[in-house]
């Protein structure tokens, strides 16, 4: 074989395509339709909470459009990370809509399902032998740390889709998976350079994010030969140029030469991108440089609380003048008022939107204030209760906040909504983002295989 041929229809499943640029792949012959269906980008709450953070109708949709055209094409269709963040419960969240499709269309195909939610006990024991170790800015972890995990998952690298791809799976549903693999796994599996196809999946796991103007709604086809990789767009209203390729291949990295994952990294000092086309672009030199010792990337999630939210707006511009002050006055108040209630451990926050809401986090930006604020007032405490109860008393607190050169008394805050106070729920946050070491890149991922004829 001389060559690869990959679509990959979305950035994220469920993040939808047009069926236009999709015909155009399939017209392409691929070998293999390949999409990535999670990342930890929208935070810890869906891996606590199991949670797609993706619609179940939207992923219908994206998936009875590709597995139909996959199984007439006599090609596999690649699914990585599960439900958004690859637990047993995101896993199940697919299975369920892969096995409507089935019976719906009565589709002949085998199911291949690869696990990577871990068992505490087995980290436990890593642990205790010295082969977890915590992944920058993470801080070493104890046991402790693993029993208050709601669950954790393991990144995959390609075997266990190359174990799957042997044993004749049709349809591959995977958990948590480092995302170039799901589309790198066939290419590795057929003897193509490593390096080069898990760049290619690199830039394929966001589709057309990669071209100008990018979208992470739309396709893109990647063709892999021996020594090099071609990316194309599938729309004409995107190109793919060497600007857009190179600046994807720095994204989400901390350094721009070094792709970690498991089991090594890609190299990418010799890489060179040049234009063939008008929207193609070819990509020569990227390595791959196994490590000495395989390690794959835990994440875990522990619960920390409940939130209260409430979004209002300012108008005023003496209060806008004063708002830092008066948001430390109304903290103050908050912490008078329950401190002998007896609640006291509780978070609260007010992001002022207008005023560096976003860049507020990094220090040294110019603190400009815009001529209207939106303010998001945020309580986060053990219960929901506890947690409404500080929201709706900071909220009641700063609507008549009496500050110097306050002319109206009928209130500070402009309310869009009504309630004013929205419950949240849940909160999580990440306590484990560390790597384990495993003597088989397989062994932890556990496959299950289903044989569908019919749709039964």
């Amino acid at each position: 074989m001389e060559e690869i041929r990959i679509l990959s229809p979305t950035a994220i499943l469920g993040y939808g395509f047009p069926m236009e640029s999709f015909s155009e792949g399939m017209k392409r012959k691929p070998h293999v339709i390949a999409v990535d269906a999670g990342s930890t980008d929208p935070g810890p709450y869906y891996l606590g909470a199991e949670k797609s953070f993706t619609d179940y109708n939207s992923v219908k949709r994206d998936l009875e459009i590709m597995i139909p055209a996959a199984i007439e094409a006599n090609i596999p269709v690649i699914i990585g990370t599960g439900g958004g963040c690859g637990g047993r419960p995101h896993v199940e969240f697919c299975i369920k809509i892969i096995e409507e499709i089935a019976q719906e269309k009565k589709l002949t195909f085998k199911f291949a399902v690869i696990q990577s939610e871990l068992d505490k006990e087995l980290i436990k024991k890593k642990l205790a032998e010295g082969n977890v170790e915590p992944l920058h800015p993470a801080k070493p972890i104890i046991e402790k740390d693993v029993d208050e995990a709601v669950r954790i998952v393991a990144q995959m690298g390609e075997e266990p889709y190359i174990k799957a791809l042997e044993n004749g799976a049709n349809v591959i549903l995977a958990g948590r998976s480092y995302d170039p693999s799901v589309f790198a796994a066939l290419a590795i599996k057929e003897g193509f350079d490593k390096g080069l196809a898990i760049h290619l999946g690199k830039i394929l796991e966001c589709a057309s994010i990669a071209a100008l103007p990018g979208s992470g709604s739309d396709c893109m086809f990647g063709y892999l030969q021996k020594d090099n990789f071609v990316l194309e767009p599938l729309s004409p209203l995107r190109k793919c140029t060497t600007l857009s390729v190179a600046a994807h291949t720095l994204y989400e990295k901390t350094n721009p030469y070094i792709l970690p994952g498991p089991g090594g990294a890609i190299d990418l000092h010799n890489c060179e991108f040049t234009q063939i086309s008008d929207n193609k672009v070819k990509v020569t030199g990227s390595k791959f440089v196994p490590t000495k010792e395989y390690f794959v990337k835990l994440e875990g999630v522990k619960k920390v609380g409940y939130r209260t939210i409430s979004v209002a707006a300012v108008k005023d511009s003496v209060m806008i003048e004063k708002i830092d002050e008066i948001v430390q006055s109304v903290k103050d108040r908050v912490v008078n008022n329950f401190e002998s209630y007896g609640i006291k451990d509780f978070f609260l926050d007010f992001k002022i939107y207008g005023k560096n809401g976003v860049m507020g986090l990094f220090p040294g930006i110019d603190n400009r204030v815009a001529h209207e604020l939106a303010i998001v007032i945020e309580a986060v405490a053990a219960t929901q209760d506890q947690a409404d109860t500080i929201c709706g008393f900071a909220r009641s607190t700063m609507l008549h906040f009496g500050y110097e050169g306050r002319i109206s008394t009928a209130g500070n805050l402009a309310f869009p909504f009504s309630p004013s106070d929205c419950k949240v729920g849940e909160v999580y946050e990440f306590n484990i983002y560390h790597l384990m070491k495993v003597e088989d890149p397989v062994k932890y991922f556990p496959i299950s295989y289903k044989q569908f004829v019919d749709g039964n």
